[in-house]
């Protein structure tokens, strides 16, 4: 279940967004955090995930709540579980997806955060706040991702 708790210094803004058939929920904008860090929790349906792509001084790590979530940092395969943590090194070319019986439940949290605040909502779309389940799919706007990515500083990975 995606908490919709908020302290009493958050922006009053939209926070609850479908990106890529994916619920995000952000729990702290980077101007939250005094432009520390950027934190969403995301509620993951089997077979979605993030595409192969990197960002230099972007730090990213994911922590599995409930579900399992397939990595893919540099090459290597991960399987995470509830209770698993995945930091993506600096500039590593890495993706995600859910995997297994049911939708997966991650934290994401990003350091400083500005560029993955800036592309999450930018390719998403406003949900209400209070929206704890799942998306109707939908085909991305492939052109428009590329080109959000490319504005906030990521590189997605496009294969050969």
């Amino acid at each position: 279940m995606i908490n919709t708790s908020r302290s009493p210094q958050m922006s009053d803004r939209p926070r609850t967004f479908n990106v890529l058939n994916i619920l995000m929920k952000f729990h702290a904008f980077p101007g939250d955090s005094m432009n520390k860090f950027c934190l969403v929790e995301a509620l993951v349906p089997v077979g979605a995930g993030a595409p192969p792509n990197h960002h230099a001084g972007e730090t990213e790590a994911f922590y599995v709540l409930d579900g399992q979530i397939g990595f893919m940092v540099e090459g290597e395969e991960i399987l995470a579980g509830p209770g698993d943590y995945v930091a993506i090194p600096d500039g590593a070319v890495h993706a995600f997806q859910a995997v297994g019986d049911g939708p997966a439940r991650i934290l994401i949290l990003n350091a400083p955060g500005h560029m993955h605040e800036t592309f999450f909502t930018g390719i998403g779309t406003e949900l209400l706040d209070g929206q704890t389940t799942l998306p109707e799919p939908a085909a991305p706007d492939i052109p428009m991702v590329m080109a959000k990515a490319q504005e906030s500083g990521m590189t997605m990975v496009v294969p050969a």
